[in-house]
């Protein structure tokens, strides 16, 4: 089978994000847990997004395991390869955006590719190379609190411009507005004039579809799930996809509801208040995790206990930056990232053991950690919560019933998203059985 899409995203609810959007756009969709060692059954896929979590991790390592998917992609006959990065930018000066699409670009033989993190959707858009997460610049928008991947400059020419050897330029949305062939033509120039990086201004869906149908043809391309939503009608224009009913079809869901989040993001902490003004939660504290298991066995008794009837109950690390600066500056950034993982990765094992079906993750790095700890390798994308995140399934050795499973960027959700997700699960289940 040869595929129409392969994207590699660089950690776990990114890849979920860009799977959805494939989906809603009408490809069958696989989603793959790191790079596939062997041979995988991909079914009826459309496309696939490898997830690996290379955002935050060294650059060599994250250049490494990039280059391994693409090659796994190419060789299932990938028309077209995606880099997938968060709507955020999410990176440092030493990379890793601009070191993995240099090495990504240099793999394929291309000379350009373009930078479209925008996802208007979800209100991130970008305007002369500036990012916007609704109405506020990057840098002002909570991003610069981020305990991984601080963001102070929303100017992305210049934030790319730090991460690579290369030029990197810019198409204004007065371009975009002439349309795709004007678009094209300056992308063209670009790459005469040696430019390899093109940072694409924003600011909604038609800004999108003009830029899909002027880069379908290019090997590579970087982003945002957003273009990712508008890129299968470019392919369906070319005869290389075909129309699907119901591409996001899912088994019927059972067991019991869990939230897990470790997300400190501004949206997080919202959808935690809101949830817990209906709901049971319990808060994990890095500190109390660093003296030994009693707090994961507290959380633990917790959980069991709020689960009787089914859920669904909260288990959360969120916290507000003050919080979090005193659990870093206590026992150091790294261990208390470590601490709160292998935390929510134990309770994901233990209690989907024990029943839980279906299951909530809010955090890019907790998503890799729980993903991990359950030994999933391959999702089924299914139908979406809210903008950016899907319900999927995964086939977990030992039970009869696939997991039901959702993994939210922290930015991502409305404030009622925990509560809303189990909802629309259910709304699924019915149009899987009708």
């Amino acid at each position: 089978m040869s595929l129409v899409l392969g994207a590699i995203a660089d950690d776990f609810t990114g890849a979920t994000d860009l799977a959805n959007n494939l989906v809603r756009a009408g490809m069958r969709c696989v989603q793959l847990i790191g790079v596939p060692d062997g041979e995988v059954d991909l079914g009826d896929a459309d496309a696939v997004v490898v997830a690996l979590k290379s955002r935050a991790c060294p650059a060599a390592e994250a250049v490494a395991d990039s280059l391994a998917a693409l090659d796994w992609l190419q060789s299932r006959g990938a028309r077209q390869c995606f880099f997938k990065y968060c709507s955020t930018f999410d990176s440092t000066d030493a990379g890793n955006i601009g070191p993995v699409a240099d090495a990504l670009l240099d793999r394929v033989g291309s000379g350009q590719t373009v930078m479209v993190p925008a996802f208007p959707a979800n209100g991130r858009t970008v305007y002369q190379g500036h990012l916007f997460v609704g109405d506020r610049l990057l840098n002002d928008s909570g991003m610069q609190h981020h305990p991984l991947n601080p963001m102070t400059d929303a100017d992305l020419v210049r934030v790319l411009g730090r991460q690579t050897p290369h030029p990197v330029g810019l198409a204004a949305r007065p371009l975009l507005a002439r349309g795709a062939d004007a678009t094209r033509a300056h992308l063209t120039a670009l790459a005469n004039e040696g430019v390899r990086h093109v940072i694409c201004d924003t600011l909604d869906e038609d800004d999108l579809e003009t830029l899909a149908e002027a880069v379908v043809d290019y090997p590579l391309v970087t982003g945002g799930s957003g273009l990712g939503q508008a890129l299968p009608a470019q392919y369906r224009l070319r005869g290389w996809l075909a129309e699907v009913a119901a591409p996001g079809r899912l088994a019927p869901a059972s067991g019991g509801a869990l939230v897990l989040s470790g997300s400190c993001s501004r949206a997080t902490l919202g959808q935690v208040s809101r949830f817990l003004e209906q709901h049971p939660g319990f808060a994990l504290d890095p500190l109390a995790l660093a003296e030994g298991d009693a707090h994961l066995e507290a959380a633990l008794t917790f959980a069991r206990g709020a689960l009787v009837d089914g859920g669904p109950v909260l288990i959360y690390a969120s916290a507000d930056p003050e919080g979090v600066q005193a659990a870093q500056q206590a026992i150091g950034v790294a261990r208390a990232g470590a601490l709160v993982e292998q935390a929510l990765g134990r309770l994901a094992r233990t209690l989907v053991d024990e029943g839980v079906g279906r299951l909530v993750v809010a955090g890019g790095e907790s998503a890799g950690a729980v993903v991990s700890a359950l030994g999933i390798r391959q999702l089924r994308i299914g139908g979406q919560i809210d903008p950016g995140v899907p319900w999927t399934q995964a086939p977990l050795e030992g039970r009869e019933t696939p997991l039901s499973l959702a993994l939210k960027s922290g930015n991502f959700g409305s404030e009622a998203f925990f509560t809303r997700a189990f909802t629309v699960l259910d709304e699924l289940a019915g149009e899987g059985r009708a």
